[in-house]
């Protein structure tokens, strides 16, 4: 691009920046008072180096002060942070956040959580509201949701939902076990779907759907989305979408129905700005600043559950590791790398799932003889058409600790449910089933206390020294191995090649 079209763009985005300030700022004028919003924020210790701390008005339209350039701030990690996210987050870079962080190094993974950092900060205009609405570790379908039983819970209650059903996963689901069912696929919490569900469509508390919402339960007015099921997929999918992005670094944007654009708040979490990207796509502006707040889904999910930030334990320690996984295929025998980092499950985000594939499989859905095995020792959790469950914490819950799906798994020889397994072991043939498959492969990935970990990044995919890399878009990507890259591709030719537990 010309230097002269690069000025012109970055003086209409200042441009239309001012303006949209200009018109937030004339709306406030224009509007009567309104009640203050209570707002969480985690506190600061005390600390002898001059910062800055965050300050903001606490209305509907809470607002940052404007801070000079590299203004150092207090910032509590949230669990499942790194010091990529928290850098694109506050515009600034990990070599300056490093540099006012001596005790940290550019090799940890997640950040502990709680412990505070300073941050240089760099102000972007139309940051969102600061108020949080869930902590991650309740939107994540982990440990806090270990002993919840859904179905029992919805069968309690007055609302239509518990006489709802659809056919999900090869069977007819009703009520709770229907929302279990998208919260297991997806690892969402089945007590924040039945929130949103309540909210949006009184799910828990009327005998009936409201009027507006007999087709499109939670507002997403698409006719391949009718009726409750394709609803709760899709609001899963979304908000895992943004969940990931933040938690990652890239989304930085959130669009409303009028147009109007935000930045979700730098101090803000995950779980907060997927709510947040979720309502702007279903409620006009009005309603999504009511959603957002704390007369909206807090409220309603604080009178079906109590109040979320009261005794809930951070679920991602800081500086995670992953356990040595091998290859997922036998010891000897050479596979194709045919899929970089991309969806775990549906469209999207997380990009924590890698494809591999026998040779002469590539490219078609032949019947495979050949085996995927475990990469880990553990225990078949679950086992259902297509899919099985590792769990390597030896607890028999996939909410917990560390887990590895595969997926695309042929019907026959496939393991069951309740098995042990040591490293090696067999699991079931690759193929085409599950899903949307275009040739004969295993898709894996993995999850730690209900979150997936993207294949990339601070936690990379390793298998047998292996480590995954992304690609400029989902499926590309690489493993490199003692100074040789793989690159990902559905070719079969060579260069995509690898022996199981041959050194190199």
């Amino acid at each position: 691009m010309e230097q002269g079209n690069v000025q012109r763009i970055l003086r209409s985005r200042i441009l239309i920046g001012m303006v949209n300030l200009v018109l937030i700022l004339s709306l406030l004028a224009a509007c009567s008072p309104v009640e203050p919003v209570p707002v969480y924020i985690t506190p600061f210790p005390q600390n002898p180096t001059p910062v800055v701390e965050p300050t903001f008005e606490p209305t509907a339209l809470a607002t940052r002060p404007v801070y000079d350039p590299g203004t150092l701030v207090d910032y509590a990690p949230q669990s499942g942070d790194s010091l990529s996210a928290v850098a694109a987050h506050f515009n600034t870079t990990i070599d300056e956040i490093l540099a006012a962080n001596p005790e940290l190094t550019a090799t940890t993974t997640t950040l502990t959580p709680g412990a505070t950092i300073k941050v240089p900060i760099y102000y972007e205009a139309l940051w969102g509201n600061p108020y949080r609405i869930l902590p991650d570790a309740l939107f994540v379908n982990g440990p806090h949701q270990t002993g919840f039983d859904t179905r029992a819970f919805v069968d309690a209650q007055p609302g239509w939902l518990k006489n709802y059903s659809a056919l999900a996963g090869e069977q007819t689901r009703r009520g709770g076990d229907l929302v279990d069912y998208v919260a297991q696929q997806y690892s969402i919490s089945p007590r924040l779907l039945l929130a949103l569900i309540e909210y949006q469509a009184q799910g828990l508390s009327a005998e009936t759907r409201p009027e507006e919402r007999q087709e499109f339960p939670l507002g997403f007015a698409d006719q391949f989305h009718k009726d409750l099921y394709l609803q709760l997929n899709w609001a899963a999918n979304l908000l895992n979408n943004a969940y990931y992005g933040w938690r990652m670094g890239s989304l930085d944007t959130i669009t409303r129905q009028d147009g109007s654009i935000e930045h979700p708040d730098p101090w803000q979490n995950a779980a907060t700005v997927a709510l947040q990207n979720y309502f702007s796509a279903v409620l006009p502006v009005e309603e999504y600043e009511i959603a957002i707040y704390s007369e909206g889904l807090s409220q309603t999910y604080t009178d079906l559950f109590g109040d979320p930030w009261l005794n809930y334990k951070e679920h991602i320690p800081g500086d995670l590791q992953q356990p040595a996984l091998a290859l997922p295929f036998p010891l000897g025998k050479t596979w194709t790398y045919t899929g970089g980092p991309h969806t775990a499950w549906g469209t999207g985000e997380p990009l924590a799932a890698i494809d591999f594939a026998p040779p002469a499989a590539v490219g078609g859905c032949a019947t495979s003889n050949e085996f995927v095995v475990a990469i880990a020792d553990g225990q078949i959790v679950r086992s259902e058409p297509a899919l099985v469950m590792l769990d390597l914490d030896g607890d028999g819950d996939e909410r917990t600790g560390w887990v590895i799906m595969y997926l695309h798994l042929a019907s026959n020889d496939k393991i069951r449910t309740g098995m042990l397994v040591k490293t090696g072991d067999l699991i079931g043939h690759p193929s085409c089933e599950g899903g949307s498959a275009t040739g004969t492969h295993v898709h894996i990935a993995r999850k730690y206390n209900g979150e997936w970990i993207p294949a990339y990044g601070v936690l990379p995919f390793t298998l047998e020294n292996w480590v995954s890399d992304k690609g400029l878009i989902p499926y590309l990507g690489t493993l490199k191995k003692h100074g040789r890259t793989v690159d990902a591709c559905t070719c079969s030719d060579p260069a995509s090649q690898i022996t199981a537990g041959k050194y190199e």
